[in-house]
């Protein structure tokens, strides 16, 4: 099997974030998707050992920005190669907090959808939160990021813990 054809699906960047207590966090994630209209519902896959993913399950609400191709890898870097449990990554970013309390982060994001948790999926390394749609806002013009132009213009690589890491061997 050629796990690399994983590659060739398409996805976007995006900073998931959330709040427990008075801190915030977030990180990079490549599977946020939109899932039912009416209402609007949309899911993400969250590894269940990164701290976002314990302030999602308790805080049970989650923001989704939206990434320019603009955007530099070191913003991308912050939120993708680092924990929180080691840094505080929205003291280095702009950012507002949402109607439900979780941060939004505003640099370099073409806009935002923030939910609240509904359902949670056990997807083995990951869970998939399932949240209903409650603001949204569209925060500039320009061309998302996806997932394919950060790997073949930004040259960027994939950690461990995301849900497409593929360890390929050559």
């Amino acid at each position: 099997m050629d796990r690399r054809v994983m590659h060739r699906m398409t996805y976007g960047m995006y900073v998931v974030s959330s709040r427990k207590g008075e801190k915030f966090n977030g990180q990079i994630a490549n599977t946020v998707f939109q899932i039912t209209s009416n209402p609007i519902q949309i899911a993400t896959s969250i590894n269940k050992e990164n701290l976002t993913h314990e302030y999602i399950e308790n805080g049970k609400n989650f923001s989704v920005s939206i990434l320019s191709k603009e955007t530099p890898f070191p913003f991308i870097g912050l939120f993708g190669f680092q924990s929180g449990r080691n840094v505080n990554k929205f003291e280095k970013v702009n950012f507002k907090v949402g109607v439900t309390g979780a941060p939004i982060v505003t640099d370099y994001s073409l806009g935002y959808l923030e939910a609240k948790v509904v359902k949670q999926i056990d997807a083995g390394t990951h869970t998939i939160f399932i949240g209903e749609v409650i603001d949204s806002e569209k925060l500039g013009d320009g061309v998302p990021m996806t997932y394919d132009y950060y790997h073949n213009v930004v040259r960027g690589k994939t950690p461990k813990k995301a849900a497409t890491y593929v360890e390929v061997k050559e």
